[in-house]
């Protein structure tokens, strides 16, 4: 009886063991990966600062994320470096040269759009990337105020 106890007792370890690995896999796969590029954060913020911007709509984003043949092209005339700069944060599980390193894009390859950054905030909250989605909102807040016009002294 007892070594029919200490045999099940071993095993409920083992299931335990096996359930945090997977627990701990799963929690690096989904998020723990994904950083905010501080590097694309201030170029955005120089684009913006530049007047480089489209104040569009929520909502065009579709109409306006550039293709992935555009990608493709401007990968090729600018480089992995330069692409990721339109991307507000990487995903360290791939290589430096691969697109799927780079996540949320916010521009159109010569343009901050603000329905760009409305769906990376959209997105990055739905995913929990809380990181992102507060990058996302200072750079809205940034086009929020170049749009504002400049106030008269004395007001």
């Amino acid at each position: 009886m007892k070594a029919a106890v200490s045999k099940l007792n071993c095993v409920a370890r083992i299931g335990l063991i096996i359930c945090f690995n997977a627990i701990s896999n799963a929690e690096a796969q989904s998020g723990g990966s994904i950083k905010v590029s501080e590097d694309a954060v201030a170029f955005a913020s120089q684009l913006i600062q530049e007047g480089h911007l489209i104040a569009d709509r929520k909502g065009a984003w579709r109409e306006h994320k550039p293709s992935p043949d555009m990608e493709n092209e401007f990968i090729r005339a600018h480089g992995f470096a330069e692409y990721a700069k339109w991307h507000l944060a990487v995903d360290e599980r791939y290589a430096v040269n691969k697109k799927g390193r780079y996540k949320f894009p916010y521009g159109d390859f010569k343009n901050v759009h603000r329905c760009g950054l409305l769906a990376v905030k959209s997105r990055a909250r739905e995913h929990g990337y809380n990181e992102i989605e507060d990058a996302a909102t200072k750079l809205l807040q940034m086009i929020e105020s170049a749009r504002l016009p400049p106030s008269k002294p004395g007001n």
